[in-house]
């Protein structure tokens, strides 16, 4: 099965800032594209695209500029401020790029009011011009949020991270159930099959993940989903291939054309990638 990770982290202490790391000794470390590389082949990961790690807000543009030079990196996610007037500019200079496919700007643990601003809204609608999308990271109460977000640009193409964050390892259900199932119904927003391993335990099962994939699948449909590994946050409760694996086996007995959409030619398409074939 060939695979496109549409969500790894690269962390590199030695030339960038990550305060929010210190918070997570378990991962505050260097975690290299060839480190990735090195287990990501024997897989069937062909490609993947950088996501942004939440740098120091002075070396955003850096931290892209860099990524996009690294072997197997496809493309970049990268970090932006829509609620700055500067943010303009700044996407200018991110298309002067090339390889910039998204912006990702974080909502978790930020006021709701945020993405509700006139400037922020404004400043997402540019996205389209450039041919980029915008990756929303919320924490599951805060879906209602990112649904009224998506629905408010219906011309700007959005895919929610981490399954929208539910606390599998509370055995949540809803209301999260229910928020995707609402938000799923905004036709430009694609679901991210990714995440959700940092919000369980090290002691977690298949049969603890499935119900969360199966109904982000079932909502969003096999045409609107993508896979990422969230690596390295996924190390915090497993490892790469762990979840590679449980991936693998939820979608086990689906059609071949059904798992190829998830794991890789939708994000070809979505993200406007050259063909992994």
């Amino acid at each position: 099965m060939r695979i496109v990770d549409t969500h790894l982290h690269l962390v590199y202490p030695d030339r960038f800032s990550y305060p929010w790391m210190r918070g997570v000794p378990e991962i505050d470390k260097p975690w290299s594209v060839e480190a990735y590389w090195a287990e990501a082949r024997g897989l069937g990961i062909v490609s993947a695209l950088h996501m942004e790690v939440d740098v120091a807000p002075d070396e955003m543009e850096a931290e892209t500029a860099f990524v996009l030079g690294l072997p197997g990196i496809a493309g970049a996610i990268a970090s932006a401020r829509p609620e700055s007037p500067d943010f303009p500019l700044m996407l200018e200079r991110y298309a002067a790029l090339g390889g910039v496919r998204g912006i990702r700007r974080l909502l978790q643990g930020e006021p709701d009011d945020l993405s509700r601003s006139p400037l922020f809204r404004e400043n997402l609608a540019r996205l389209p011009g450039h041919g980029m999308s915008f990756d929303i990271c919320v924490k599951g109460h805060q879906l209602p949020v990112a649904r009224d977000l998506v629905r408010a640009l219906p011309q700007v193409s959005f895919i929610l991270d981490h399954c929208g964050n539910p606390r599998v390892g509370e055995g949540e259900i809803e209301p999260w159930r229910s928020a995707i199932a609402e938000i799923a119904r905004e036709p430009n927003l694609t679901c991210k099959i990714s995440g959700i391993l940092a919000n369980t335990h090290e002691r977690w099962t298949v049969a603890d993940l499935r119900p969360y994939v199966e109904h982000c699948i079932e909502s969003f449909g096999w045409n609107r989903v993508v896979w990422g590994s969230d690596h390295p946050v996924v190390c915090l409760s497993a490892n790469l291939t762990r979840w590679v694996q449980a991936c693998l086996e939820i979608t086990a007995g689906e059609s071949d054309a059904n798992r190829e959409a998830l794991f890789s030619r939708n994000a070809t398409r979505f993200y406007n990638l050259a063909p992994t074939g």
